[in-house]
Order: structure tokens, then sequence, then C-alpha cells
């Protein structure tokens, strides 16, 4: 287990295999659904390096996740070895005590292991309002593209839904770590 950040009640770490319930214990508490087994790929993701899991606890509990891909498959920054956030969730009952601020350091700090960008994909209605907030402050550029529905660009005035699927591209340059 990797040990991204510790102080006071909050851990920030890999996954472990126990997460796998807590995760969906949590997910269904919070009256949102997600595949069954998800959570256990990530956790397979994680013991195979098909991407990194990071899970923050506080007081013990699971309190939120983030995964990082190695690169992505679709979107402007495809096929250009630029590590991905992907499926950052804070769990309600532990929203605005910095938990997403510390995952996102984890996911910089591990996108700086193999390159020196990092990329994300934030949905445009408002429950993506404070993520979309958290982004700009750390950093976060559009690519200028536009925006993607349904992981490919959207052409001017063409109609789409306002759901998960409408996203923005964002970017950030690294700073290389003193060592």
């Amino acid at each position: 287990m990797n040990l991204y950040f510790e102080q006071g009640a909050l851990r920030v770490r890999s996954m472990i295999e126990t997460d796998i319930a807590a995760l969906n214990a949590a997910i269904r508490a919070q009256g949102w659904s997600k595949p069954a087994d998800l959570y256990a790929c990530y956790w397979q993701w994680e013991q195979d390096g098909t991407r990194r899991i990071v899970v923050a606890e506080f007081d013990g509990y699971v309190a939120g996740y983030l995964t990082v891909r190695p690169q992505v498959d679709v979107g402007p920054f495809a096929g250009r070895r630029i590590p991905a956030v992907e499926d950052l969730i804070v769990f309600e009952p532990f929203q605005r005590k910095g938990i997403a601020n510390c995952l996102m350091q984890a996911a910089e700090d591990i996108a700086r292991e193999t390159a020196d960008e990092i990329c994300l994909g934030v949905g445009l209605h408002s429950g993506y309002g404070p993520a979309q907030r958290l982004y700009a402050r750390r950093g976060y550029i559009p690519d200028g593209g536009g925006v993607y529905y349904q992981d490919k660009p959207l052409a001017p005035y063409a109609n789409c839904a306002n759901d998960d699927d409408l996203v923005l591209c964002l970017s950030k340059r690294l700073k290389k770590q003193p060592r």
C-alpha cells in the first residue's frame, strides 16, 4: 500500500482489497448506482498496474477516491501518454474538508512520475460545480477544442443533453518536484 498523505483524521492511500465492499456501501448510501463489480475491477486494475486507485479515509471511513489512468484512448489527449484523472468522488458526509484537493494532489504526484502534464474531463451541469471550481483553483485549463459529448467533439449548435457525458477537457502542466 502506498501512503500519499496523512494529517490528523485524513489519510490518502492506494486502494486495498477491503475498499471494494466499503466503496460499494458508500455509493449505495449516497443513493447512486454504479456497476456492482466496478470496485472489484478497480482493485484488479490497481493490482495489475492498469490504473492507480487513490482512496481517502477520514476517521477510518472511506471518504472518497479517484483513479489515474496512464493515458486516455479518446478525446483531445488520446495517444499522447498524458495521465488522466477519472471518477473523482468525495462522499457527501465528508465534503468540504479538503479531501478532493488532497486526492488531486496525489493524482498529480502519480502523474509526475511519468509525465509533465495531467488531464481530465469535467461535466458541465451544476452537479459538477464544486469539481469545476476545484480544477480552476488547481490551475487546470481547457484544451481549446470545445466540449465533448459521449467521447466525441460536439459540433457547434449541435443538440445534446446536459448529462454526465457532456464534458470539457482540461489539462495542467506539472512542475518537477525538488528531490
